[in-house]
């Protein structure tokens, strides 16, 4: 199933009475980096690099790309930069059922059928679900048709008491796991409607009791697994998130594909006899 969502993350509009200066101190505070070391990274100097961010100097285009780069800014943000120092944004927008992106939408379809049946699906930087393979509509077996009208939201999905919540074996871990994710992107991407979406499923409430299910085995995983139930057997995954490398569109930078991986012989084996 693919499904295609236009929100956003943000704005590229920098906040207001906010210069250039101010918005570059604090990425390199956020990154922990000092002006010297900034400096020497984009060669420049610290007395340059103080002077920009007190309003005294007004950076060129180029360097405020250059210092972006150095403090690894989203793509999404160099652009804000680049407004608040008053130039035109670098990096364009193009939304994703534009044809421009044809090929680029084909090869994730690829990409995450060619996991199956492990379950794979493509989000963007809210969450919201625009491909998802077989593996990811097995999951879903069973969810209220209220949760999956467009568009699908994995967040939701997944910590909604109507949701996969209640089948979901270690919740309070996994949860615990899926909230600090978020503040993490809170943090880089300053969003308004992120920030809107965790406070929405961090206020669900979490059901107390485990679903019935034979209970996993006990394995030394080396990541943190989600448990979940189906079928009557305890599933366990490990997620993987890949990115794309040097992105030069914002939608495109702002693309996650994740993949749910067998964390365990049983559920290798249980997924392929769905399939034979």
């Amino acid at each position: 199933m693919t499904t295609v969502a236009t929100g956003t993350t943000g704005s590229t509009a920098p906040p207001a009475g906010r210069g250039v200066g101010p918005l570059l101190r604090a990425w390199r505070e956020r990154r922990r980096v000092s002006q010297l070391e900034l400096a020497l990274r984009a060669d420049s100097s610290a007395r340059h690099i103080s002077f920009i961010e007190t309003g005294r100097s007004r950076p060129s285009e180029e360097m405020v790309l250059r210092l972006a780069e150095h403090l690894d800014v989203p793509v999404r943000e160099r652009n804000a930069l680049l407004v608040a120092a008053g130039y035109a944004p670098h990096y364009r927008e193009t939304p994703l059922d534009d044809p421009a992106l044809d090929a680029l939408r084909a090869g994730m379809e690829r990409l995450i059928q060619g996991y199956e049946p492990y379950p794979a699906l493509v989000v963007d930087a809210m969450y919201n679900v625009l491909a998802a393979n077989r593996g990811i509509a097995m999951l879903l077996d069973g969810i209220p048709e209220s949760l999956l009208a467009p568009p699908l939201n994995a967040m939701r999905l997944t910590l909604h008491p109507q949701g996969l919540a209640p089948r979901i074996r270690n919740l309070p871990e996994w949860r615990g796991h899926l909230l600090a994710q978020m503040e993490r992107q809170i943090a880089l991407y300053r969003s308004t409607p992120l920030r809107a979406l965790y406070e929405e499923v961090a206020a669900y409430p979490v059901p107390q009791t485990a679903p019935e299910g034979e209970p996993a085995e006990p394995v030394p995983y080396f990541a943190l697994p989600m448990q979940i139930e189906h079928g009557g057997r305890t599933l366990s995954f490990i997620s993987s998130i890949s990115t794309f490398n040097t992105p030069m569109d914002v939608t495109v930078a702002e693309l996650a594909i994740e993949t749910l991986l067998p964390a365990d012989p049983a559920t290798v084996k249980y997924l392929h006899s769905l399939t034979d």
